[in-house]
């Protein structure tokens, strides 16, 4: 190839000449196939690209293709329910219920209902009027050490830092939390301006403590309460993993630090913000119990919580075995499927780190009913919550509410360009591009956030109510099936049975399943 570059090259070259020599208008030739042949030239002699330097300039084409691979899959190869992470069908019910347009379907599902995994709504011939349901449940949070509980509603705002996000893009979110009544978690990138535009605020506390530390990166008291006291932040979480990578830390590349964020987060730019993978402001369950209480005193007696997704069953039964020691409660715990999220993270991380959100709920929830901890603790399931199903079905299981982060960015216009880390989101979203956001018009988005919301809500309610449950709270494990062979369902409650109520108080009543963990689990260390 390297030849037929050289013969194309000269014979390019004798043309252009020739045909110059004839009439000179040819000249615009040489504006075309000069600098072909230049990037020729360079394709064979640089060192780096063995493709391009075997295939002068016809190499080039092969990095084209790779990298309009994902568009053309999207849009020309993948079926409605094959897209990843988000099939077109998940994405489109999103865009539907944002613009409040036709999101019904005709002519039967496109699933395999007989396929391994299939689930469904066990619905009741007793079922309630949709007339007769409320469209907008509230759910308490806080224990009884919380002094300013908050009524939340069934579908709220998923973690997604200003950084991450763009300003226009946070903006668009608060102000949709704002008019559906509903939370707007700012994730561990700190509090920002773009938070307080009148939406309803949980606070993210993650390893690296941002708007809430001293120079060194230690968790500031000062600072936090200064915050936490506002009249926007209802709720305060402690993160401690989060589905996308767990165990690794936050990572927000320096493409996207700019000096407003380093402000908001009090760090430097011109690097990388990472944030610890572990926490320094305690380092044993019964120091978190401690941080717990102090974090209360800050916010006033707001309810504080913890984010994980689960990894070593033993460390989250340590942090009950602390609960229960100490009387000193979480007023809720923020479950992250290890099935990934909105943050830039190592493939393995994404792929094999962290438990799936399913399995997590179980286990959360029959560990804090095991030690009697339940009533005190609401939980919160976050990981691909994009429909009504995906509420129902994770109410089922054990969860109390739901958070959503990429079906919201959905609603946002996002079309899953999985761009995200690169800083070149071209609807404006995840990027801190200047021309790039100016795409996203916060008025505007912000209606559909709200719409996605209330639609969401409603549906889950609807499904509710065909299943002859008035409120979330009614939501047991038998309400869904799934099939777990071409031949055999079970509900949730024989894949997941649940724990005697004060079981994992004593070692004489502990189930066999989870005896191992629990001896290797102690109050006073992880």
């Amino acid at each position: 190839m390297r030849k037929a570059f050289l013969i194309f090259a000269l014979t390019s070259l004798s043309i252009i000449g020739i045909l110059t020599y004839v009439n000179w208008k040819f000249s615009f030739l040489a504006l075309i196939f000069i600098p072909l042949i230049l990037m020729g030239f360079y394709d064979m002699y640089q060192s780096k690209h063995t493709i391009r330097r075997n295939f002068p300039l016809l190499g080039r084409l092969r990095y084209l293709l790779e990298s309009l691979g994902p568009e053309m899959r999207q849009y020309f190869i993948e079926t409605d329910t094959e897209g990843r992470p988000f099939n077109r069908l998940q994405r489109s019910l999103v865009y539907e219920r944002s613009k409040k347009a036709i999101d019904s379907q005709p002519f039967g599902t496109q699933l395999n209902v007989y396929e391994e995994g299939y689930e469904w709504i066990n619905h009741s011939i007793r079922a309630i009027p949709f007339s007769q349901i409320d469209e907008k449940p509230r759910v308490t949070i806080g224990s009884s050490q919380c002094t300013k509980p908050y009524a939340a509603s069934l579908f709220n705002i998923s973690a997604m830092s200003f950084g991450a996000l763009s300003k226009n893009a946070i903006l668009a979110l608060n102000q949709g939390a704002k008019q559906g009544s509903f939370y707007h978690n700012t994730g561990e990138g700190g509090l920002s301006p773009y938070h307080l535009q009148g939406g309803d605020v949980v606070w993210n506390l993650g390893t690296g403590y941002f708007s809430c530390r001293t120079d060194d990166g230690k968790f500031s008291y000062e600072e936090y309460a200064n915050r936490a006291s506002l009249d926007a932040v209802k709720m305060i979480e402690i993160k401690f993993s989060q589905g996308a990578k767990p165990g690794h830390g936050g990572i927000l590349p320096k493409e996207k630090v700019t000096d407003e964020i380093a402000a908001i987060r009090l760090v430097s730019k011109g690097h990388d913000i990472v944030s610890p993978p572990a926490h320094t402001a305690f380092t044993t369950p019964l120091e978190l119990m401690d941080f717990v209480t102090l974090l209360r005193k800050g916010s006033g007696g707001k309810p504080i919580g913890m984010k994980i997704c689960i990894g070593n069953k033993s460390e989250f039964l340590s942090i009950c075995k602390a609960m229960v020691e100490t009387k000193t409660y979480l007023d809720f715990v923020t479950v992250d499927g290890g099935e990934g999220g909105t943050g830039a993270a190592p493939q393995e991380y994404s792929d094999h780190v962290g438990m799936p959100l399913r399995e997590a709920l179980a286990f959360v929830y029959d560990a804090l009913s095991g030690f009697g901890l339940k009533d005190q603790i609401k939980i919160i399931a976050s990981g691909k919550v994009i429909t009504g199903f995906d509420i129902v079905k994770n109410l089922s299981i054990g969860a109390d509410l739901c958070n959503s982060a990429r079906g919201m960015m959905f609603a946002l216009g996002c079309i899953q360009a999985l761009e995200c880390h690169a800083n070149t989101c071209p609807t404006g979203v995840a990027t801190q591009d200047d021309q790039l956001m100016k795409g996203l018009v916060p008025e505007e988005k912000s209606i559909r956030v709200a719409r996605f919301q209330k639609e969401t809500v409603k549906s889950a309610m609807d499904l509710m109510a065909s299943a002859g449950l008035e409120h979330p709270n009614k939501v047991t494990r038998d309400v869904v099936s799934t099939r777990v062979t071409r031949n055999k369902t079970e509900t949730f409650a024989q894949l997941f049975p649940e724990l005697e109520p004060g079981c994992l108080l004593m070692e004489s009543t502990v189930p066999q399943d989870f005896l191992y963990f629990w001896k290797k689990a102690s109050a006073t260390n992880f």
